[in-house]
């Protein structure tokens, strides 16, 4: 006679990421924290779905941002969505900052890398609350920092040079948005799995502002785009 055990399915996990978005681009300026992401879903490596939201506000104070699994972060919402429900249910006149909810997401992440059940997301959370900009992100196993700018994704590897070189604390809103631009245009051209179809937000100490999707303009006519294997020996 079967067991109970053998006739009941075990509860299915995410074992391998399906539905995948790409990076993400944030950083602070005069007034707050500006974000940026493409609107791409990718399928193994298809790009299956054009206008994924992947920026979110979060509570009062807020802006998140999430690259990886898209299932992964729909639960993650759901988590936070409970969060913030709990915190106003106090109704003492306080609520949570992006440091608190960057502190909650940091645990969250490394709860679940410890149970070897991971969500498959890099996470960007910015926000400004009492005047303080704040700015983090929260990888699947939890590592996790504060700076002035950050990345997820192949973003890490291909933004942070441009942020390092032109960002500064007193950029404006205009020129904030013109440097995200770029750092998007630069993943258009080198991420298989960006598309032309960003998204910008905004948090200031008024709250967070999500602008519509739109595209960048680009230019393919580069030599090296033309002829990528020219002067490569072997290759296809």
């Amino acid at each position: 006679m079967a067991s109970n055990s053998d006739s009941v399915s075990d509860t299915q996990r995410t074992l391998y990421p399906y539905v995948t978005g790409t990076s993400v681009v944030a950083l602070k300026y005069k007034d707050g924290i500006l974000m940026a992401a493409d609107m791409g879903g990718s399928y193994g490596s298809t790009l299956r779905y054009k206008s994924i939201d992947r920026l979110r506000p979060i509570g009062k104070h807020s802006l998140l941002g999430a690259s990886g699994e898209i299932s992964d972060f729909q639960e993650i919402l759901r988590y936070l969505d409970e969060l913030i429900l709990y915190d106003n249910m106090w109704d003492d006149g306080n609520s949570l900052g992006p440091k608190e909810v960057h502190n909650y997401l940091t645990r969250v992440m490394y709860n679940r890398r410890n149970k070897f059940n991971p969500l498959w997301n890099a996470l960007v959370l910015g926000g400004v609350k009492n005047g303080q900009k704040y700015l983090g992100m929260v990888n699947m196993i939890g590592i996790n920092f504060e700076d002035n700018h950050v990345a997820t994704g192949l973003g890490n590897h291909l933004t942070r040079p441009i942020l390092r070189d032109e960002w500064h604390e007193n950029l404006t809103f205009e020129e904030g948005v013109k440097l995200l631009e770029k750092c998007m245009r630069v993943l258009l051209y080198r991420d298989r799995s960006a598309v032309n179809k960003i998204q910008i937000s905004k948090i200031t100490e008024e709250g967070a502002t999500l602008f519509p999707p739109y595209s960048l303009k680009t230019y393919w006519e580069f030599a090296a785009f033309k002829n990528p294997t020219v002067g490569a020996e072997g290759s296809w």
